[in-house]
């Protein structure tokens, strides 16, 4: 299919790729979003839903993966598609016996009406999408690059706490060179006026220059801080990520900044506002200790990764046009 990001939403998600949120406008965010209580009720109530019946979705996952994977699953199966689960594809596929990733592409398209993708590559979804001339693709996660999908279920985990997406005050954490669930939240926050986003991580993981140039050039405004007594009382959004250890050559170099910024009950209560809201993409390891979870306002493992399954029940429905 035609997927340069000049294909953009434009109001109709039917057979669009999904591979980057700079495919899409407040428009259609908001017409996601308008679906997505739609797809809370049917999974809360455990309705039978014929939305996708007889559809057939490839998750194609060259990369280890739970909730991702396990989330697009469940909201395939819960609007009644049925999914083809190919996971670690260089080790239990054709691509073992030496397919490239072409023809892999190829075949699975010829089986299925979507593909949903996740490839350590930058760059291996909008490739995957010149390839797939008849379904649609969606990026799952592409090496360092975007992860479109966990923006879009972090906008509106968000959307549904301040029911605004505009004038917020954000606090981002951890890994900004390397989190692709960072660029794509940073992009989708860009769209909406009068944010700023407070980007907290050691000197060796700061957003590069490249893209720190391009996020401002959007009119969103960023401020990098790097030590705790920098954060600005009046966030809203504290949104927290892991360091990535597959990223680093060199594990001596990991294990400098691996545990930099630490989220105990001590510290969210000594930085954070009465109202903030504590997100995470997930995995954690050892950036918020479990003693925070319990707290009102983590929401990672309650209200967040549930509205994965929900938003991406949405974009299925939309993009294979059965909503």
């Amino acid at each position: 299919m035609d997927n340069s990001l000049s294909n953009k939403i434009n109001g109709n998600f039917k057979g669009k790729d999904i591979i980057s949120l700079d495919q899409f406008s407040q428009k259609d965010i908001k017409i996601l979003f308008s679906l997505v209580p739609k797809m809370r009720e049917i999974a809360f109530k455990a309705m039978p839903s014929k939305i996708l019946a007889g559809k057939i979705v490839v998750l194609l996952f060259y990369e280890p993966s739970s909730r991702t994977f396990g989330s697009f699953s469940t909201a395939v199966k819960q609007i009644g598609g049925q999914t083809v689960e190919i996971l670690n594809p260089q080790q239990f596929s054709s691509v073992v016996k030496g397919e490239t990733f072409e023809d892999t592409i190829r075949v699975f398209e010829a089986y299925s009406d979507a593909i949903v993708l996740r490839h350590p590559t930058v760059g291996a979804a909008s490739k995957a999408a010149e390839i797939a001339r008849l379904v649609p693709i969606v990026n799952a996660g592409n090496g360092i690059g975007e992860h479109p999908t966990q923006a879009l279920l972090d906008l509106y985990t968000i959307y549904e706490k301040f029911e605004r997406l505009d004038n917020l005050n954000l606090l981002i954490a951890g890994d900004m060179l390397n989190g692709r669930t960072v660029h794509s939240l940073i992009r989708g926050l860009s769209l909406y006026p009068k944010n700023t986003v407070y980007l907290l991580s050691p000197d060796e993981l700061r957003l590069s220059r490249k893209e720190y140039s391009d996020f401002t050039n959007r009119g969103i405004k960023i401020i990098e801080i790097q030590n705790e007594q920098d954060i600005p009382k009046n966030t809203e959004v504290w949104y927290w990520t892991r360091i990535q250890k597959e990223r680093f050559e060199n594990i001596k170099d990991y294990e400098k900044v691996k545990n930099k910024f630490v989220v105990s009950q001590k510290f969210l209560d000594t930085y954070a506002g009465k109202h903030t809201i504590l997100m995470h993409p997930l995995p954690r390891v050892g950036e918020i200790l479990p003693e925070v979870d319990n707290d009102p306002r983590a929401i990672y493992l309650k209200t967040q990764i549930r509205n994965g399954t929900y938003v991406r029940m949405a974009l299925l429905a939309l993009v294979l046009g059965k909503s």
